[in-house]
């Protein structure tokens, strides 16, 4: 059966079916099989604080689907989280937890029977996962993220899970002491919620609101606050609503949605990660969408909002501010947001926009009117050349300059990689490159965090270049480069470069270059042999077979 060609409720499948004395053994009366039965994928897990707070969030859920008169039926997603894995051989796993969650959001809804789904998540791959999940399965449903962290605060300033990377590399340099270092290490990270810049899990959950499949302004709020309960709580109200009227995933999941999410990752300075994973969400969905469009969105959409990890602020001043909301109506005044679009309520999102001031308030400063952005154009840069001739991301905010040639330095892993950077072998105006490091190649394209940040410890974040056909965390910043496709296992280009050659980073021109002759380059082709996979089984060695180019979203399909 089609996800999309439903054509039964379970309480339609199951009526006077041997499969009803299951039922009854949960607690069913006769009456209960004429309730939507109402998935609740639970993301809660104490290996991590993003996802540690999310079970009162689901109890509320819960509870709110029986007062809405459905049947709540729970039942659990995996989480790797990836600011604990960083740095280690368990962030290769990251990227392919994405694929468990929407396998087991698919496999749950689809094998069950389900009317409809609601989905709670915290760290980064849950959220990508989670809807990825649901338009598969095509049933009527809504995420709900598990909320932010509040920041940590030491001498009077903000702290967050970046700063403890950074204070590394600060600290490798001698530009912190020990002292400074621990209480940076043991402050950073106060509570429960997912790290608090605009960094990959607020970046996917502020964008689920501008694509019309979350509660908006639910994905700024903190997860210790009352406020995110009651959001649970609404958000299972309107899913059922969904539910008797038939909405489902794939009639508000369009083109025009995904522009607007996009627009919004643009406008708030989001992650790179957002590539990848709206890349994958689309051809789930079956909506037409490529690198080409990031960059026509990019163009014409500026950065209105001053956050971290380039920026000053973190999710919930932007929360103060206005939230996604504010943005969403500021950006659909200057025409830059289509407003018909279908949400999960019902109504259009200029509809749910009606009530949103016209301007931010002057209050604040995290949020910039359209005449005065931080930056005219967006900050996630396709770039190609001979070094990405299917594509490469960058993130070119925060920065003095947008381009660099310099020699390439060259590691086959992270950690050989932050090695370099720690004991000064990496000097201003080199430009390193990781490979090897891709879907396939890693596998599982891990972050690399770890490097980037010690870079900007070190005070190298303006002046070194790091290309990667692996990812970067959405806390990354600097000159950074990642996505390279082809990759390097699959014989891309990135896979020829020898130390020192000569490699140009150029954001305005949108441009990524070996500045090595084509004669050359064939010659070092005809040499190169693709290495054995790191993996033979297991998860990573089925990702490494199976997973498409980042390009193309890294998906398993």
């Amino acid at each position: 059966m089609a996800a999309n060609d439903r054509s039964k409720t379970i309480t339609q499948g199951i009526e006077r079916s041997p499969n009803r004395a299951m039922y009854y053994a949960l607690g069913y009366r006769e009456e209960d099989f004429s309730r939507p039965m109402i998935g609740i994928a639970n993301g809660h897990s104490t290996i991590t604080p993003c996802n540690a707070g999310l079970q009162p969030l689901a109890n509320a859920a819960v509870e709110a689907v029986r007062e809405a008169g459905g049947n709540p039926q729970t039942f659990g997603v995996p989480t790797i989280s990836d600011g604990m894995s960083m740095g280690t051989e368990g962030m290769k796993y990251s990227l392919v937890s994405r694929e468990v969650i929407a396998d087991c959001v698919e496999t749950t809804v689809q094998g069950q029977w389900m009317d409809g789904v609601l989905v709670i998540g915290g760290c980064d791959k849950n959220k990508p996962g989670g809807m990825i999940g649901i338009a598969r399965a095509n049933v009527p449903a809504i995420y709900v993220y598990g909320g932010t962290i509040l920041p940590g605060r030491l001498n009077g300033k903000d702290l967050n899970l970046v700063s403890a990377f950074e204070a590394v590399g600060a600290f490798k340099a001698g530009r912190i002491t020990r002292e400074e270092f621990d209480a940076i290490e043991r402050n950073a990270i106060p509570g429960t919620g997912a790290c608090g810049g605009m960094y990959t899990a607020n970046t996917m959950s502020a964008s689920f609101e501008a694509l019309g499949m979350s509660l908006l302004g639910s994905s700024t709020m903190a997860n210790v606050h009352k406020e995110k309960r009651h959001s649970a709580a609404r958000s299972a109200h309107v899913l059922l609503d969904a539910v008797r009227a038939g909405r489902r995933p794939r009639d508000i999941i369009t083109r025009q949605s995904v522009e607007n999410a996009i627009a919004l990752v643009m406008a708030t300075g989001g992650s790179t990660n957002a590539v990848l994973h709206y890349l994958a969400i689309c051809r789930a969905a079956e909506v037409e969408w490529s690198l080409d469009d990031f960059e026509r969105v990019r163009r014409k959409v500026p950065v209105l909002c001053d956050l971290k990890p380039s920026g000053q602020y973190m999710a919930v001043d932007l929360h103060r501010a206005g939230g996604v909301p504010q943005v969403l109506k500021i950006l659909l005044g200057a025409g830059l947001l289509n407003g018909d679009c279908l949400t999960i309520t019902g109504r259009t999102l200029a509809q749910e926009l009606a009530e949103v001031p016209e301007r931010p308030s002057e209050a604040q400063d995290v949020i910039r009117p359209i005449e005065r952005p931080l930056y005219a154009q967006g900050h996630l840069a396709i770039l190609r050349g001979n070094l990405a001739e299917d594509g490469a991301v960058a993130k070119i905010t925060g920065l003095k300059s947008t381009s660099i040639t310099g020699p390439a330095r060259v590691f086959e892993d992270e950690q050989s990689a932050l090695g370099a950077i720690l004991s000064d072998r990496i000097r201003p105006g080199d430009v390193m490159v990781l490979r090897y490091l891709g879907p396939k190649g890693g596998p599982g394209m891990p972050e690399m965090l770890a490097p980037s940040s010690a870079l900007i410890g070190r005070g190298l974040g303006e002046t070194v270049g790091l290309i990667t056909d692996g990812r970067f965390s959405g806390g990354s910043w600097g000159f950074l480069v990642g996505h390279v496709t082809p990759e390097a296992f699959e014989g891309g280009t990135i896979a020829l470069v020898e130390e020192g050659d000569m490699i140009t980073i150029d954001a305005n021109r949108h441009l990524l270059q070996l500045n090595v002759s084509e004669e050359e380059l064939a010659r070092r082709r005809a040499d190169w042999c693709q290495p054995k996979p790191r993996y033979h089984t297991g998860v990573l060695a089925k990702f490494a077979k199976l997973a498409g180019p980042a390009s193309q979203g890294a998906l398993t399909e």
